[in-house]
């Protein structure tokens, strides 16, 4: 295999990890609106406050879970480039992200980005309102 070859291979395989990250968050929100909503159910079939409580979990999870993607996302966009590039800091048919940080600083920093707060934003301050209409309501 040639060197042009090694390049479009390699270059392949990093799209294809940034395609599967992707995917993995897109199937976390699913989830994450699929358990909440599970939860809110049961809560509202026994009147009972703790499954709306129970669900803070399944949101915090999935949230931070999200973040975790996006920033390993980020880095093999950034690895991409570097290949792209001829960066004498990637050897051929290297898949290794640990040396590249990510743009945006970190884990954490990528859980409160414009992409994700809002969506799972959206998600807790639904939990919030409906644990404010138990209150309103008296649940026990």
């Amino acid at each position: 295999m040639n060197t042009d070859e090694t390049k479009l291979k390699h270059l392949e395989f990093i799209q294809a990890v940034i395609s599967r990250m992707n995917n993995c968050s897109f199937l976390l929100k699913g989830w994450s609106v699929t358990l909440v909503s599970a939860l809110f159910a049961l809560s509202a079939k026994d009147v009972d406050i703790r499954f709306v409580l129970i669900a803070y979990f399944p949101a915090i999870v999935f949230w931070i879970l999200d973040g975790f993607f996006l920033d390993q996302e980020k880095r093999y966009r950034q690895l991409y480039a570097l290949v792209i590039e001829d960066s004498q800091e990637v050897p051929q048919l290297e898949m290794n992200t640990t040396k590249i940080k990510s743009i945006e600083g970190s884990w954490a920093s990528a859980t409160f980005t414009k992409t994700l707060l809002p969506f799972h934003g959206v998600v807790i301050g639904t939990i919030l309102l409906v644990m404010f209409g138990f209150f309103v309501a008296g649940a026990k």
